[in-house]
C-alpha cells in the first residue's frame, strides 16, 4: 500500500471502474479529471489532518509514542474509495454547474452519498498508520557501464527500505538500452528513514524482478551482473500499515 503523500490516491481507471460514462462526460463538458483528482486529494489531506489533530487532543493521554501526522497515513481500501467518490462528486458537480442538467445533479448527489459512506467506513476501521513511513522512491539514474549484459532495452525501478525491513513504493521504471555493456543504477534523494534499497529490472516494465539478494547500502550503487534475474520477487505496492487508528466521534468542548 502506498503512503497518502506518495501521490494521487486514485487514478482515472479507479474512477471509470465506478462510472463507465465518466470519460465521455469529461470530454463533452471539457472537464480535467486529473485536476479534480488533485483537488479531491487536497480536500482529503485537510480533513485527515483535522481528524489527526482531533485525535491528538482527545486521546493524547493514551498514546505512548509520538502521534501520527499526514506523512504516516497509509492508503487503505476505504481511504481509496473515499478519494475516488469525492473526485467523481467534483466532476459531476462541475458538469451540473455548466449545464444545469439534472442527470448530472443526480450523479453528483449519488457520489456525494458514496463518499460519505466510504468516510464512515474509514472512521470505523481507522486510518492505516506506518510508524516509520518510507516515501516512494524517485526514478534512479541508470547509465551504461562496462560489462557484458545481453544487448537490449531494460527497465529499472527501485524502492527504499527502513530499519524494520519495510519497503516503500517503487519508483516509476527507467528505460535504458545497452550495447556491449551493462548498466549502473544510482539512487537519488534517500529519505532520512532509509537504511537500504532494492533494485528491480527486466525487459518489460510490467515484469520486473528483484536483482539484489540483500538490501543495498543507501550510498552504494548497483552494477548489474551479466544476466537479469527473472522469476524473483516483484516490486510491491508499498508499506502495510503497522496499526489502524480509529477516529473517535467526539464533540470537543472549549
Amino acid at each position: 500500500m502506498a503512503l497518502f503523500t506518495d501521490g494521487l490516491v486514485s487514478g482515472m481507471e479507479d474512477l471509470t471502474a465506478q462510472d463507465t460514462q465518466l470519460t465521455n462526460v469529461a470530454t463533452v463538458e471539457g472537464i480535467d479529471v486529473t485536476q479534480k483528482l488533485a483537488l479531491a486529494q487536497e480536500e482529503l489531506a485537510l480533513e485527515i489532518a483535522t481528524l489527526l489533530s482531533g485525535s491528538r487532543r482527545v486521546e493524547e493521554a493514551f498514546w505512548l509514542t509520538a502521534l501520527p501526522k499526514i506523512e504516516n497515513v497509509v492508503v487503505t481500501p476505504p481511504l481509496k474509495l473515499w478519494h475516488t467518490f469525492r473526485a467523481l462528486e467534483m466532476v459531476y458537480g462541475d458538469a451540473y454547474s455548466s449545464q444545469l442538467n439534472h442527470r448530472y445533479a443526480a450523479k453528483r448527489d449519488q457520489f456525494h452519498q458514496r463518499a460519505g459512506w466510504a468516510y464512515e467506513r474509514l472512521l470505523v476501521l481507522g486510518l492505516g498508520i506506518a510508524w516509520s513511513p518510507v516515501p516512494r522512491a524517485r526514478q534512479p539514474q541508470v547509465v551504461s557501464a562496462a560489462g557484458s549484459l545481453a544487448n537490449g532495452t531494460y527497465y529499472v525501478s527501485m524502492a527504499w527500505i527502513n530499519s524494520k525491513g519495510e519497503e516503500g513504493s517503487p519508483s516509476v521504471p527507467t528505460a535504458i538500452t545497452t550495447a556491449t555493456g551493462t548498466m549502473l543504477v544510482q539512487p537519488s534523494a534517500p529519505p532520512s528513514c532509509a537504511t537500504g534499497w532494492n533494485v528491480y529490472a527486466g525487459g518489460d516494465p510490467e515484469g520486473l524482478s528483484r536483482q539484489n539478494g540483500s538490501p543495498i547500502a543507501v550510498t552504494q550503487s548497483w552494477l548489474q551482473p551479466n544476466a537479469i534475474v527473472t522469476g524473483g520477487s516483484v516490486p510491491g505496492w508499498g508499506q502495510e500499515p503497522n496499526c489502524r487508528m480509529p477516529m473517535p466521534r467526539v464533540i470537543l468542548r472549549g
